[in-house]
């Protein structure tokens, strides 16, 4: 039978096929399915699945215009520190340790020592229970007497320095208990001129002056009045105003007092003849 398949057999077998007929049995079987085994697809294993990853925020940078601006926020006001501070009435020492710190950077030990004076100078000092008018009355009891023996022109006898001119409105409302029939005068710069303030001075007799200390120094550097016959210098002392700032914790009013201060004042205090009040 072999030899009935002749070539033809042989040519028919595909490539790597077994070398006899038999060889599709037995042995040569085993080897077909060994290739068709190692043949096979390889199953893919299953994608292994990512874990989540913790996500972190990163905070940004705080620039030093931002610090800067955390450090202004955080800055108190003086207007919130006074407004949680029980008030304080001031006192004679008050001015002297002002006057001190002013001038102690540009004053030598002795001069500034000059500048003490002596408590007899100083009138009671007002404790916040009284009006104008009654701390007038008690630091002043013999004011009737006194205004009817003042004569003299370009002068006053009572001055009283506040911060500015609304404020020295209400108290010259506020002293009609006080004053009587006394000529009152307004000694500051809103709507009037220093020039007017100087005539009206040298035509009549004023007893009281109310003002701020700025057109005084003015009145008192051009002639316009004289500080000599004056007897009582009182400074608005204790009083605020919207922003809580009593006259003396505004920089520019405790300059232009300071400067009144040296204008004669001082040297009229140490000799007795002008007495100084806080109200």
């Amino acid at each position: 039978m072999a030899d009935d398949l002749g070539d033809d057999w042989w040519e028919n077998q595909p490539a790597g096929a077994a070398s006899s007929p038999e060889a599709s049995d037995g042995e040569g079987g085993g080897d077909t399915e060994m290739m068709q085994t190692e043949t096979a697809p390889i199953p893919a294993l299953p994608k292994k699945t990512k874990q989540p990853t913790e996500c972190f925020l990163l905070q940004p940078k705080e620039t030093k215009v931002d610090a800067t601006k955390t450090r202004k926020r955080k800055k108190k006001k003086i207007t919130d520190v006074l407004a949680k501070s029980e008030p304080k009435p001031g006192t004679p020492e008050d001015l002297q340790k002002m006057m001190k710190d002013y001038y102690s950077s540009n004053r030598s030990v002795i001069e500034l020592e000059e500048l003490n004076l002596p408590d007899s100078c100083f009138l009671k000092a007002n404790d916040l229970t009284h009006s104008l008018s009654s701390y007038l009355k008690e630091i002043c009891p013999k004011w009737v007497k006194l205004r009817k023996n003042h004569s003299e022109k370009k002068s006053v006898l009572m001055l009283i320095i506040c911060s500015s001119a609304v404020r020295a409105l209400e108290l010259i409302r506020s002293m009609t208990a006080f004053r009587g029939d006394s000529k009152v005068m307004k000694l500051f710069a809103k709507h009037i001129k220093v020039q007017e303030q100087v005539k009206l001075l040298d035509k009549r007799v004023v007893h009281l002056g109310v003002g701020t200390p700025g057109r005084v120094k003015e009145l008192v550097k051009q002639g316009g009045l004289n500080l000599n016959p004056l007897k009582f210098l009182v400074f608005d002392w204790n009083w605020r105003d919207q922003k809580l700032r009593r006259m003396m914790d505004i920089p520019e009013i405790r300059k232009e007092v300071f400067e009144l201060l040296e204008m004669g004042v001082l040297g009229l205090c140490k000799s007795e003849s002008l007495k100084l009040g806080l109200y």
